[in-house]
């Protein structure tokens, strides 16, 4: 019984001992969350500054800034998806595709979806859900306008964090793939390429 004691003995003086160390080491090994944010969404709600401006809505479609910080350790690069599933199509909406976003990039500022020279190169801008109409709104930002008394509709920004620098090269699709390719790479597909995703969730209701 004796070593059994002086073992437990040992033990609880250098737990005691040590206490003032192991709180910090303890607290530095919490991991920080990879997060996704828009100062121009913080009530959660789209304005108008960011609505579509055709299909009976009046709005300026601007895309808004966003936010991100601590990505999974090995991130190469970002993919950045947004789908409306409230949208009457069976599919949902896609209103809003980057691709290969480098790893250097820590936001999108307000507008740098309208254009593809606005974007930190060498991203790319996908397909939306407006593909084969206005080849300027096809690959840019196109905002919320649901059907008029469809109700409140949840707009979801996704920013996947990727092991590779060129999702393309590492998936074998082609950077003109539907936005639905894409996000089954993405969400499937590349497997263990994509470290991990940030989500962020905005409402809009047309009256």
């Amino acid at each position: 019984m004796r070593p059994s004691i002086n073992l437990f003995l040992s033990s609880l003086t250098l737990a005691v001992s040590g206490l003032s160390f192991i709180m910090p080491a303890a607290a530095e090994s919490v991991s920080k969350t990879f997060t996704l944010n828009s100062p121009d969404l913080k009530d959660g709600k789209f304005g108008m500054d960011f609505v579509f401006n055709s299909f009976g809505c009046n709005g300026k479609n601007l895309s808004p800034a966003l936010e991100w910080s601590n990505p999974p350790a090995g991130t190469k690069s970002f993919a950045l998806m947004m789908h409306d599933k409230d949208a009457p199509t069976g599919s949902g909406f896609w209103h809003w595709t980057i691709y290969n976003i480098p790893v250097s990039a820590t936001s999108l500022e307000q507008s740098n979806g309208n254009s593809i020279d606005k974007l930190p190169k060498p991203a790319i801008a996908g397909l939306n859900d407006m593909a084969g109409t206005n080849p300027e709104v096809q690959q840019s930002y196109v905002g919320p306008c649901p059907p008029e008394g469809h109700g409140s509709h949840r707009y979801t920004i996704t920013l996947f964090a990727l092991d590779v620098a060129d999702m393309h090269a590492a998936s074998g699709i082609p950077a003109t793939a539907t936005p639905s390719l894409h996000g089954f790479a993405l969400n499937y597909a590349m497997g263990k390429h994509v470290l991990g995703k940030a989500q962020l969730t905005a409402t809009f209701e047309r009256r």
